[in-house]
Parts: structure tokens; sequence; C-alpha cells
């Protein structure tokens, strides 16, 4: 006898506690093996596959593309056992004959088959309070109306009203004298209660604020903040509110570092990026002042110099920014770091990366030059201390060995946490990176 198994979305890891359904691998009546992927979802971070621990058929999906679903929500059903493979076509005809007990592909997202069901229950409760519960907020007398409307056998005998005109006006406004409570001598009813009383059923109902808030809704596109576009909200205003946040920046000549980098090409082997440079000179840079590798732990109240660097580096994608991380890049020499940077930028493109290569990285290289700028004071990556900004690489008049001549320049930017270090540790910092780009041969000392 087959045995339902359900599959929920495990925790991806990271603290990620929610994922986006981006496209289902199965459909129900498939069947699946161990570990394989049965949904691509979509985290704050990366497009995942999941694989499914269970091997059988599948009885049930839950979540259409798009929904968003918290971490130990269900995701499937599989049926596991022998008998599962003939037991799939009788679950599906009995969900073709309607039957309310089979579990359909979307249970708990909406199908329509439910949705009668759920109307029949509200509507009766709706019809028998709806009186009440909009009448009783404004009189006392609207009070005594509605259980009138309800009940209106309640009194019995005469009418304790004397005048002609106040029958005639209760008569014309319906409103039910028996249920009245009068408020002159004896209980005599009086034109003030009838007026009070039809001023309560004229009153009028809350309806049009609801009416009111589409017009607001309206007033501009609304975008959904989730995803990757949350995740990045998420983290810059925290950075923002925690890190007390300040950007040196110099320019510096790159004429050598782009010659360098042509002399190494020329040898044969794969390419270096001028990425990776940077980054093998950002290595260097934080051995000399390791104060930079650093994050800060508030409730320790202590500054924790990390051993590693654990490079980051901004990729602007289709899905948005984001950052993966090389492990180890202390350790990596330049044509190491060329291909650890193509190899991540190209799953990242893909949307293919991991969480684990978007996390934990110690210090970031953001190269806005790309976007054809010069400069930038970006936000640092919470928790890291610091990033290095790089400008764009152009042409530009400069003094060299006393000379106006056209050299390639960029501009250099370091945003560091105060709580970390002071200026001048940023300035030295900011400054061994310019001398090294100027002049390659300084990392030379430091290999």
């Amino acid at each position: 006898m087959a045995q339902v198994m359900e599959f929920k979305l495990p925790d991806l890891g990271e603290g990620l506690t929610e994922a986006e359904i981006v496209r289902w691998l199965v459909t129900v009546g498939d069947v699946v093996a161990i570990d394989q992927p049965v949904v691509e979802v979509e985290t704050a971070k990366a497009m995942v596959e999941v694989p499914c621990p269970y091997g059988g058929v599948v009885t049930a999906r839950f979540g259409e593309e798009g929904t968003e679903l918290p971490v130990g929500a269900p995701l499937i059903t599989v049926a596991v056992g022998a008998s599962s493979l003939p037991e799939a076509p009788a679950a599906q005809a009995a969900e073709a004959e309607g039957s309310g007990n089979v579990p359909r592909p979307l249970i708990g997202y909406g199908e329509d088959h439910s949705r009668p069901a759920r109307r029949r229950r509200v509507r009766p409760v709706t019809a028998a309070v709806s009186a009440p519960v909009v009448a009783a907020p404004v009189a006392p007398a609207a009070a005594v109306a509605a259980v009138a409307a309800v009940a209106p056998a309640a009194v019995a005998g005469p009418v304790p009203v004397i005048s002609p005109l106040v029958r005639k006006l209760a008569k014309d406004g319906g409103v039910d004298l028996r249920a009245l409570t009068g408020s002159g001598p004896e209980g005599l009813i009086l034109r003030a209660d009838v007026e009070a009383a039809l001023a309560a059923l004229r009153a009028p109902e809350p309806a049009p604020v609801t009416a009111a808030a589409p017009a607001v809704a309206a007033r501009g596109e609304r975008i959904p903040l989730k995803g990757v576009r949350g995740a990045v909200a998420e983290k810059l205003s925290r950075s923002r509110r925690e890190i007390p946040d300040a950007t040196c920046w110099v320019d510096a000549d790159a004429t050598e570092l782009m010659a360098t980098r042509a002399a190494m090409n020329a040898v044969g082997g794969p390419k270096i990026s001028v990425l990776a440079l940077l980054a093998r000179i950002c290595t260097a840079a934080l051995a000399r002042y390791p104060e930079l590798n650093s994050t800060v732990d508030l409730a320790a109240k202590e500054i924790v110099r990390l051993p590693s660097v654990h490079l980051g580096f901004a990729a602007q994608t289709e899905r948005g920014l984001v950052v993966p991380v090389v492990r180890d890049a202390q350790h990596r020499n330049p044509e190491s770091l060329s291909a650890e940077f193509a190899r991540l930028t190209e799953l990242a493109r893909a949307g293919k990366l991991a969480p684990a290569d978007l996390t934990g990285g110690t210090f970031t290289l953001n190269n806005y030059g790309v976007f054809g700028v010069d400069g930038s004071t970006p936000i640092i990556n919470h928790p890291e201390a610091a990033m290095l900004g790089v400008g764009r690489i152009i042409d530009k008049p400069w003094v060299h060995e006393g000379q106006l001549a056209v050299r390639k320049v960029v501009q250099l930017s370091l945003t560091f946490d105060h709580r970390v270090c002071d200026g001048g540790t940023a300035g030295g910092f900011l400054r061994y990176v310019a001398d090294c780009v100027e002049s390659p041969a300084v990392l030379l000392r430091s290999l």
C-alpha cells in the first residue's frame, strides 16, 4: 500500500525565510526519483532548483507559479511505495469526479472548486449579522429597530403614541413604533424618538470609505518589494541604520597597470581581467590594514577581525544587483581570480548562483566604472566594514614626470565603517591601493 509523503519547502540556508515559485518541473501524476528537482524557486539571493527526497508518484502540488511560500510550507505530496504507481490513475479518476476527499494540485491556493463552498459558509452568517452590525453603533433607537426586524412580534398591546403626526411620520419613514422605547412620560413615544430612529436608518454606511482605497492605489504602479529587490532594500537600509560610514577618494594614473595587464595577456594563457588585478591589490592592502577586513558584533560590543578575505564583487544582472563572493581571495593569484570572477559572473547572469555563493563576504570590490561613471559613495555591504569603488579608466590630461601628458586615469573611493578604524587607516589603505595602480611594481614587495 502506498504511503503519501509531504515534502515541505526546506531551509535554503543563510537565514532565508521564504521563496517564490518560479517554475514547476513536475505535474500531478508524474513519477519522480529520489533527489530529482521538482520546482525552481527564487529566494532573496538566487534561483534554486529544489530536489525532492522521496521517490514515487506526485499526488499534489501546493502553490502556483509566482506564489511566495514560507520555509516549512508544503510543496508537493508524493505517493511512495510499490503500489503507488497503480493507484495513481484511481486517484486521478476520483479527482475527475469532483471528490472533496482527494487532494487537488493546488490545495489552499484558490482552486475554483473550493470557492462556492466558502461562499455558502460565509453568506448566511453575513446576512444574519449585517443589519445589527451596521445599525448598532449609530444610536439606541436604531438598535431596537434592528432587533425588531429580526423579531417583529417582540411587543404586544397598544403603542404608546398620542400624536397622529408622530404616527404618520413613523409610517412614511418605515419605522416600526412597536420597536421604539419612548422618551416621554410613562414611555410615551414622541416626535423626537421617531426622528432619531429615522436618522439612524438614513445614516450613511461605511462603504464609501472602502471604495476610496482603489483610487489611492491607482495613482501609480505598485511593485512588490520582494526577492532580490527586497533583499537589497533590507540590507542597504540596515547598513544605513547601523553603520556610521565615511568615504574618501583619490585619482590615480592607471597607465602602468593597463600596460602590465597587456604584457601579462601577451604571453598566452587565460586572460587576466582588470578586476582581477584590482582584487589582488585589495588583498595585499588588507594584509597591511586588517582593520578593514572586519565586522562589528553589536551584541558583544566587539570588533571582530577576520582571518580570511572573502572578496565580494558587485555584479548587475537582469534580476538586479547581486554580490557573489570569492572565497579565500588572499590565496589566489590574478589568473585564479580572473577565472573565479568569470565563473561566478556567468552563474549570476544565468540566475544559477547558490545561496552559499552570495554570502559570507568580508570586503567588497565595486567596479561601477562599467556604467560609465567616475565616482560614487557606495553603501557598505552589511555586515562588512568597507568597500572599494572603482570608476571608469579614461584618458585625461595628467602631469607625468614634470610634463603634461594624456594618461589613463581612474578615480578610487573607499567607504568604511568609522567604528573599526579612523581616517588615517582608511587613507593609508586607499593610498597603498593607488600606489599599486600607478606602479604595479610596488605590489611585488608583498608577493
